[in-house]
């Protein structure tokens, strides 16, 4: 075989994986969802900024990504410096987790979330919720990232679901729709994978050094 056939079969290789342009370009298209992700994770405008630009400095260097799950890895990369930041720990409850999956199933899946209550949540809580319910990581997944068990994930879960389901009912019972709270309609943000909807916009585009 030729030496300019094995340049083609380079070049046609090369071309499958995702350059630095093409990292910024996500960075810059999604931003707001990244930041977002960002955001709900630290719960703090500086920290999420922080990961934020980290994150894009990080996959702006990574050349052995496809270039499909280019936006997976952005986000999978912003997980990391989150859970870096932050290092969140599960705190054991004395409640049961078969209750909260209970009380959960009772009141139906979570479809409208308040970005307080988010934040409200205890790092370990807030970090599987913002990973297994709204960017739908597997328990495994989840436990394998944070460095503790898939049990604990579940029971991290289920705790801060339990919250978000109060608030909902809390919601309904005062306004009887969960959207009048914030007298807004309830729409997903561009480029997120949220389940739910939050009550009030979060966005704070992070500042470009």
């Amino acid at each position: 075989m030729t030496e300019q056939a094995h340049s083609a079969m380079r070049g046609n290789g090369e071309t499958r994986y995702a350059t630095c342009q093409h990292f910024l370009k996500i960075f810059d298209e999604d931003m707001q969802g990244l930041y977002q992700l960002s955001f709900l994770l630290t719960g703090d405008h500086q920290k999420g900024e922080k990961c934020f630009v980290a994150g894009m400095e990080a996959c702006a260097k990574e050349n052995r990504v496809f270039r499909e799950w280019a936006l997976t890895w952005a986000k999978r990369v912003i997980v990391q410096n989150a859970i870096r930041e932050l290092q969140p720990r599960p705190s054991h409850s004395e409640s049961s987790a078969l209750a909260a999956t209970a009380f959960s199933q009772k009141n139906g899946p979570i479809e409208h979330f308040d970005v307080d209550v988010v934040l409200g949540l205890a790092d370990f809580e807030r970090f599987v919720f913002v990973m297994c319910v709204l960017e739908r990581y597997r328990e495994y997944e989840c436990a394998l990232l944070l460095g503790c068990s898939d049990s604990e994930v579940r029971e991290a879960r289920t705790q801060a679901i339990q919250e978000l389901a109060k608030f909902r009912l809390n919601v309904f019972d005062v306004y009887g729709d969960p959207s009048a709270a914030s007298g807004q309609k309830r729409s997903e943000p561009k480029g997120s994978r949220l389940e739910g909807t939050c009550s009030r916009s979060i966005v704070r585009p992070p500042v470009q050094a």
